[in-house]
């Protein structure tokens, strides 16, 4: 049923009812640099060296002047994640790639199964879409992956399941074999793998992609590659699949720039293992510190942890961003908590060196 007409003003143009019934999305991106960034899951230390050094050796006026070219890109990206050349697109961050799966296979009124809480983008590309939104809780206790509830949940109408594996902001995740389970019960269904932090976790779907033509992985550079700036992705599945995704995506979409740092960006495999080690150390260092201080966090198999503030939640962002620490209210969604980013071992012991003043 429509919605009621707005009481707009002259020159503003009555939107969509989907629009209308959207809570706006307005992450805090301003006044960040100079600051210990613990807000937005980022590498902390940037992009590999080697990234920088290629942009500066290829990057040319006669090569912004042009359209990007893709087809060299991808056989090395193939050749990285260990698919073919047809069985992904590349796409402008992993968010491009939750609105291509979502304008492909959703129409309006379609059902779509979330999580809750989880990357608010999922919600919002499918509110976009006019689709009937249903959420399931993560579980309350360890914030776990409730995956008997969101197979009971999975109905025949059920046109997409988008999932963050592991999931933002709990930190918490499924095996292979609860991805599996839900495919298998989802087969008429669109299934979203989102593994924007499975270097951290080393929990992939993507050997499942021959056997399972409702499964679909993204993956980003945005994390830990150091490469958030640049917008880029990937969004894989059986190549019929990918021949729809690219009819529903605008067809450059991915920049040269982009492109250019991917090509350096995989060959510097040893900059990313090192970066993975030593934040699974930092992480470790990190629950050792709340556990001193007797806060509550929630175990995590991503580069942020979780951790209860109670009521002191918010002013204890404020305060440490006064003291150059930021870090992420999440208390709206699960009362109380807030997420730090975890970094390097020196970048968490100044994050609980100033919580420890303030707690």
């Amino acid at each position: 049923m429509a919605n009621k007409k707005l009481d707009l003003p002259p020159g503003v143009l009555q939107p969509r009812d989907a629009v209308i019934n959207m809570a706006p999305y307005s992450p805090p991106t301003a006044g960040r640099a100079g600051k210990l960034r613990l807000d937005f899951n980022e590498n902390t230390v940037g992009a590999s060296p080697k990234v920088i050094e290629y942009l500066r050796e290829h990057l040319t006026e006669a090569g912004l002047s042009v359209y990007p070219e893709y087809g060299e890109i991808k056989q090395e990206l193939a050749a990285f994640f260990g698919v073919e050349t047809d069985d992904f697109i590349l796409t402008n961050g992993t968010d491009e790639a939750i609105q291509v799966l979502i304008n492909t296979y959703v129409d309006d009124g379609d059902e779509v199964l979330l999580l809750q809480p989880s990357y608010a983008m999922y919600r919002f590309y499918a509110q976009v879409a006019g689709a009937s939104v249903r959420e399931i809780r993560y579980r309350a206790e360890k914030l776990a992956f409730p995956l008997e509830e969101l197979l009971l949940a999975i109905r025949p109408n059920t046109r997409a399941i988008l999932i963050a594996n592991p999931n933002n902001p709990t930190g918490t995740g499924t095996s292979r074999a609860g991805i599996q389970r839900i495919l298998d019960k989802a087969s008429n269904a669109a299934v979203l793998v989102d593994e924007a932090y499975y270097e951290f976790s080393g929990v992939t779907a993507l050997p499942l992609l021959n056997d399972y033509p409702n499964l679909f992985v993204s993956r980003t550079f945005s994390k830990v590659f150091g490469m958030a700036a640049m917008r880029l992705g990937c969004l894989f599945s059986q190549s019929g699949n990918i021949e729809f995704l690219h009819k529903a995506q605008s067809p450059y979409s991915v920049n040269s720039v982009a492109v250019l740092a991917a090509h350096a960006a995989i060959q510097d495999r040893a900059f990313v293992e090192k970066y993975v080690t030593e934040v699974l150390a930092a992480r470790e260092l990190l629950y050792v510190g709340l556990e001193k201080l007797g806060i509550k966090y929630y175990e995590s198999k991503a580069n942020f942890v979780l951790f209860e503030a109670g009521s002191r939640a918010i002013p204890l962002r404020d305060e440490l961003r006064r003291r150059g620490v930021l870090i992420r209210d999440r208390s709206y969604e699960i009362a109380g908590c807030v997420r730090v980013t975890v970094g390097t071992r020196d970048q968490v012991r100044q994050f609980l060196g100033e919580l420890e003043q303030i707690w």
